[in-house]
């Protein structure tokens, strides 16, 4: 072939959460050689900057749309960040705000959530609070690309 190709992605890492692995998992099947290059994650940027353990933790990718779904989804999360993994999760973006709402309604005060949105970018936002202090001040993540986090 002769040729080189990249996969390119707008907010995060291409083939983590992000369909950049079906174009890795076709150069695979074709015995093209597959060379990733280091660059910046969403999920391991607040990872790394969430104060919350990189020893143990899952990436959950998107919760579910349906919100009986979705909060049962979330109560779950939470109580699995108990036992010292981690839990990260994402939203599309137009989601956020309705995501972190939820969050904020059905979530012990105590726990603690991390936030990083438009990572790398000017206004880039990465905080750990629990959860009662984001109910105080809950932040605009409309649009934004976000991930959150539930640790201990």
């Amino acid at each position: 072939m002769g040729k080189d190709a990249g996969i390119l992605s707008e907010a995060g890492c291409p083939g983590i959460a992000d369909p950049g692995a079906v174009a890795v998992r076709f150069a695979h099947d074709l015995g093209i050689r597959v060379v990733p290059l280091t660059g910046p994650s969403s999920i391991l940027l607040t990872l790394m900057s969430s104060g919350f353990s990189g020893q143990s933790f899952a990436f959950n990718g998107y919760l579910p749309i349906d919100k009986t779904e979705r909060i049962r989804r979330i109560q779950a999360l939470e109580k699995q960040a108990q036992t010292g993994q981690t839990q990260l999760f994402m939203e599309t973006p137009y989601r956020n705000n309705a995501l972190l709402e939820d969050v904020l309604r059905v979530c012990n005060p105590r726990t603690l959530l991390c936030i990083g949105s438009n990572l790398t970018a000017p206004d880039e936002l990465i905080r750990t609070l629990s959860i009662q202090q984001w109910r105080e001040q809950p932040p605009d993540l409309h649009k934004k690309p976000t991930i959150f986090a539930f640790g201990v």
